[in-house]
């Protein structure tokens, strides 16, 4: 019997040769260096960056200087090397120490904040997915009716919030004729409920058009599988809906929180110093004479709070766009 006759080994493919530059300009026809694209952002980040430091420095130098002794008008120092803490230790002993009368405006404006914050995912949510899912035709004119509010100015709307809570107003007139209130209620005398909806009612379009933004997007076909592969409407929603509009929900509800933060002129036209919140706190000591450190403290401490909720929303959006769980 013939022996076999064992083919010889095939040759190892030569490495292929690194492209040039010029072979990546001939395939994609134009090669740009790796600063080009940024390079168009840069002017304007440099231009943010420096109208973002240079009031932030002056902050730091209201809030660790000094008053003038006559007239009380806050003299900045600029001089790192002779900032003074004093004036943030006596704030921070009003919120955390013996004498802590500021800490019920702290914690209410947590209280506040989160429930007008839950409040306007709850109303906005169904509002977005529907304007998103099923607006159809009809979509662009759902759009224009969001974006109507904020062709009006703020303080009007709230001044029109105002009209309808009083004892005559529209309101309790509706309670009335529906038997739920026999008196009229006083809704303007500090009441945490009418600081609370004055907030929902100001802030929520700025929840709905970011999450209108995010499911719009969503790919349709994620939920036809969903679908074919036998799960119920809740469970397609719950699986494929509620983890796909993650980010525009938690990117809604930055835009939303924090300005209630530092929101004073809601509580000033619905509430009372019952109800007031921590900018409110900000805004009379800036009026009060020679206590110009003392609001900048404030402002120290609320933007620390308030990188709180950024330094997770960016977290968030970097382990989304790497692909973590």
């Amino acid at each position: 019997m013939a022996s076999a006759v064992q083919e010889p080994a095939a040759p190892a493919a030569p490495p292929e040769p690194k492209r040039s530059k010029a072979s990546a300009t001939e395939e994609s026809g134009v090669w740009y260096p790796k600063w080009y694209w940024p390079s168009f952002a840069s002017p304007a980040t440099i231009w943010l960056a420096i109208f973002f430091i240079l009031p932030l420095y002056v902050v730091l130098s209201v809030a660790f200087g000094t008053s003038d002794p006559i007239f009380g008008a806050p003299l900045p120092v600029y001089e790192p090397w002779y900032w003074s803490t004093s004036s943030l230790t006596h704030v921070l002993g009003r919120f955390f120490g013996a004498a802590a009368f500021w800490q019920p405006a702290l914690l209410r404006t947590f209280v506040f904040v989160f429930l007008a914050s839950l409040l306007c995912l709850l109303i906005g949510f169904p509002v977005a997915y529907y304007v998103a899912r099923y607006g159809g035709k009809h979509k662009g004119i759902y759009l224009l009716l969001l974006v109507a509010p904020f062709w009006i100015s703020y303080l009007m709307r709230i001044f029109a919030w105002q009209s309808l809570l009083t004892s005559d107003g529209f309101v309790n007139y509706v309670l009335r004729i529906l038997h739920i209130a026999p008196t009229p209620i006083d809704w303007l005398s500090g009441k945490p409920i009418t600081v609370i909806l004055s907030l929902v009612y100001g802030y929520i379009p700025y929840l709905i058009l970011p999450v209108y933004a995010g499911i719009d997007r969503m790919n349709v076909s994620l939920l036809e599988a969903g679908r074919d592969l036998g799960a119920s409407p809740w469970q397609t929603f719950r699986r494929v809906t509620l983890p796909q509009s993650k980010q525009a929900i938690l990117a809604g509800l930055v835009i939303v929180s924090l300005p209630m933060f530092g929101d004073y002129y809601t509580n000033d036209l619905m509430g009372s110093p019952k109800t007031s919140m921590f900018g409110n706190l900000i805004d009379k000591t800036i009026t009060q004479q020679g206590q110009g450190p003392r609001a900048g403290s404030l402002v120290l401490i609320l933007m620390v709070i308030l990188l709180i909720p950024m330094a997770y929303y960016l977290r968030s959006t970097r382990r989304a766009a790497e692909g973590i769980g």
